[in-house]
C-alpha cells in the first residue's frame, strides 16, 4: 500500500497531473535520417543485383526467351539509365553488355554509398543539436 503511495507521488506533477515528456525533435530526425538511409541502400543495391544479374545472365549465355531472363532484362533496362548505350560493339555484344551494365551497377553502388553518408551525417549534425 505504501508502495503505491509512493509511486503516484514520484509520477505525478504539479498539482496531481503527470508531466509530459517534452517531444525530442532531433531524436526524430536522426531516426528518420537513418530509416532513409537504409530504404536508400536497399533499393541501390536491389537496382545493382538486378543489372549484375543481367550482365551474368548474359555473358553465362541464358536462354532469352526464358521467362527468369526476360524479367531480368527489362527490370536491368529501366535501371540502367543513360548506361544502356554507353559502349557499342556490334561485334561482341556480350562485351556491350558487360560494360554498359557493369558499369551502371557500380554507378548504383557508388550513389548508395555516398548518399547514405550524406543521410547518416545529416542525422547525426541533427541530434548534436
Amino acid at each position: 500500500m505504501s508502495e503505491d503511495v509512493a509511486d503516484a507521488t514520484r509520477t505525478s506533477g504539479v498539482g496531481g497531473h503527470r508531466r509530459r515528456k517534452s517531444f525530442d525533435f532531433a531524436r526524430l530526425w536522426a531516426r528518420t535520417c537513418g530509416s532513409l538511409a537504409t530504404v536508400v541502400r536497399w533499393a541501390c543495391s536491389l537496382a545493382a543485383t538486378l543489372l549484375t544479374a543481367h550482365v551474368v545472365l548474359t555473358v553465362g549465355g541464358a536462354n532469352p526467351e526464358n521467362a527468369l531472363t526476360r524479367f531480368v532484362a527489362e527490370w536491368a533496362r529501366v535501371v540502367s539509365f543513360g548506361f544502356r548505350d554507353l559502349f557499342l560493339k556490334p561485334e561482341q555484344p556480350k562485351l556491350e553488355v558487360l560494360l554498359n551494365y557493369g558499369i551502371a551497377a557500380l554507378c548504383w553502388l557508388l550513389v548508395s554509398a555516398l548518399v547514405v553518408r550524406l543521410l547518416r551525417a545529416l542525422g547525426a549534425l541533427g541530434a548534436s543539436r
